[in-house]
């Protein structure tokens, strides 16, 4: 069947699923894949600025994520936890407690109804405000002692992947987080940037290399499975981007120039191709869903870095569409057989 999603399918050892992150970010093997004639290199992150130079500008992913998951108890005394989809909207309220609505997934071993009473550790209470009928709720916060983030912080833990089958350690405070975060709102890391360092990027810098920064807060559908086997019928979630004036305008500048576009992660591209018109792009801010699959021309990326991604899933349904499926799918054999790391703390791939 023509865009079926098993021909994106491929055998991964469990044991290769990073657990735990290198002890230090550029330690990370990176597979240079070059798109034209097809071939690959083994090397390590820390030599990424030898790939780059002057006629490369980097794009990058400023989201930052916030300790999404919560763990907490019914007013009925049973146990919940919940997932927040995005960062609670702060509300206006005239008492001393501050109150946000935001939404969530949630798991207790009962169905949780409208009105039902919540409680975060000491200081974050929530009531049910509305549900779906399914395991996605509506939510109002509030504290007493606390503002509402300071309280969500103090609650929260940091929302790991599924595949990473363990607690959240102290660790993983600092590591699931890039270097260029600074806008929370994400519920998930944007995977490919957090191979880097200060010392790599005074390197690039070095080489002239431009860093400009946007931002899309990574959500939960990042980790949905496509249900649809034919793909082209799946949807993602809209989640919340933002490209400003500045960098439009100095992404612009570099394609009017000759210059590369090097997006790193899929959410990058996502924004720069939904942004994009004949490889112009536009400063905006909204929801994106744009979902690319093979097929699709890009108008304004020539290069990406990402990491390896789940079989059958939209992102390595992206990677496909700029570097095509057979060759990522060889790609990927390669990095199978030379015992690479694979997804969020795994290693990475430069697609030139």
């Amino acid at each position: 069947m023509e865009h079926s999603i098993h021909s994106f399918d491929y055998q991964l050892p469990p044991a290769l699923v990073a657990q735990y992150p290198q002890s230090r970010r550029d330690q990370s093997r990176l597979l240079v894949l070059v798109r034209n004639p097809g071939r690959w290199h083994h090397t390590r992150f820390s030599d990424l600025p030898a790939w780059l130079d002057d006629r490369d500008l980097l794009v990058v992913n400023d989201t930052q994520v916030f300790p999404a998951r919560l763990r907490g108890r019914k007013n009925s005394g049973g146990q919940v936890e919940l997932l927040l989809l995005g960062l609670p909207v702060i509300q206006e309220n005239g008492s001393n407690s501050q109150i946000a609505q935001g939404r969530g997934w949630y798991r207790a071993s009962r169905r949780l109804k409208v009105g039902q009473r919540l409680e975060f550790g000491d200081d974050l209470h929530a009531e049910v405000i509305a549900g779906n009928g399914s395991r996605e709720i509506e939510v109002r916060f509030w504290t007493d002692k606390l503002d509402i983030l300071q309280a969500l912080s103090a609650a929260g833990e940091v929302p790991l992947p599924p595949y990473i089958r363990r607690a959240p350690e102290s660790q993983d405070g600092e590591r699931y987080q890039t270097i260029f975060a600074t806008r929370p709102g994400a519920v998930a890391a944007p995977t490919a940037g957090l191979h880097f360092t200060p010392e790599i990027l005074a390197a690039l810098k070095r080489r002239g290399v431009e860093v400009v920064s946007l931002t899309l807060h990574v959500g939960p559908g990042t980790f949905q499975p496509v249900q649809e086997e034919n793909y082209t019928r799946h949807r993602l979630a809209p989640e919340y981007y933002q490209l400003s004036v500045e960098s439009a305008a100095r992404i612009n500048r570099a394609r009017a120039s000759g210059k590369r576009i090097v997006a790193v992660g899929t959410t990058t591209v996502r924004v720069l191709e939904s942004q994009g018109d004949e490889g112009v792009v536009r400063p905006g801010e909204g929801q994106c869903d744009l979902f690319i699959y093979p097929g699709y021309r890009f108008k304004v990326v020539d290069r990406l870095l990402t990491n390896f991604h789940l079989p059958r899933s939209t992102l390595l349904l992206l990677v496909s569409a700029l570097a095509g499926r057979e060759l990522v799918l060889q790609a990927y054999q390669e990095a199978v057989a030379q015992q690479y790391r694979f997804y969020s703390y795994g290693d990475c791939m430069l697609i030139i």
